[in-house]
């Protein structure tokens, strides 16, 4: 009978790894990460404009500049630095 539980427990821990690999693979081809049947279909539509499909201009969505985001990065960087060498500070005056 000892035997036998050391096989059971196995089966348990595949069929316990099958459920986890399927909801992984159904999650992933809802992510759109798995190509696959997904629950909506996909069409291709049109590429490009052409002649029948007029240009609309958008002057609403602006995309930022790589050069402000590296500016806001390195801004983000002084302030963490600044509060770092606080923190420093603070410490050192407790232990004094």
């Amino acid at each position: 009978m000892a035997r036998q539980r050391g096989w059971v427990g196995l089966v348990v821990l595949l069929l316990a790894l099958v459920i986890v690999a399927m909801l992984a693979q159904t999650m992933l081809k809802q992510y759109g990460l798995l190509a696959g049947d997904s629950a909506t279909p996909r069409t291709a539509g049109p590429r490009g404009v052409g002649p029948t499909t007029p240009m609309s201009v958008d002057t609403g969505a602006t995309t930022p500049a790589p050069a402000n985001a590296i500016e806001r990065a390195r801004g983000v960087e002084s302030v963490l630095q600044q509060q770092t060498q606080e923190m420093g500070r603070r410490i050192d005056a407790q232990t004094q």
